[in-house]
């Protein structure tokens, strides 16, 4: 299998507001920018679609290590929480439904064609590509709001 590497962002103007979403693959040397929104969304949602979003990209298994500056996606694994979310029909330890149950399940779905491994990132920090992703997840907010003011 190739070895992938997968840095992604998701921003909000607005919480819940205008979204954008970035993902930045890499593969071999080369890479690949993926970018988009979503006119009324949350941060987290955001976060998980360019998740999402970057998996899909891929046209065969991979090997796919995913850089995120989200706990929210990274605890979900690394603490086991998707597990027990999943044994308990999609609910919390406090029986609560959980929140963006649609883009787990979808995540989990593009993740069984991978072995997928989360890399918790610090956010707005020194990670040069997790700067880059932020900043186009960012622009794409600005060009959708000023797309929006223009019509």
């Amino acid at each position: 299998m190739k070895n992938v590497t997968i840095y992604t962002d998701g921003a909000c103007s607005g919480n819940p507001g205008v979204g954008g979403w970035a993902a930045i693959l890499m593969y071999n040397g080369h890479e690949k920018e993926l970018v988009g929104y979503n006119k009324d969304t949350t941060n987290n949602r955001m976060e998980m679609f360019a998740i999402i979003q970057g998996l899909s990209a891929l046209k065969e298994p991979c090997n796919v290590e995913v850089y995120s500056d989200s706990a929210y996606v990274c605890n979900a694994f690394s603490e086991g929480w998707v597990t027990q979310w999943q044994s308990n029909n999609w609910r919390t330890a406090s029986k609560s439904a959980v929140k963006n149950e649609d883009l787990w399940k979808l995540l989990l779905m593009q993740m069984a064609k991978h072995k997928v491994n989360f890399n918790k990132v610090k956010g707005h920090a020194d990670n040069e590509y997790n700067n880059r992703c932020d900043k186009l997840a960012t622009d794409e907010i600005k060009r959708v709001k000023r797309l929006a003011a223009e019509n």
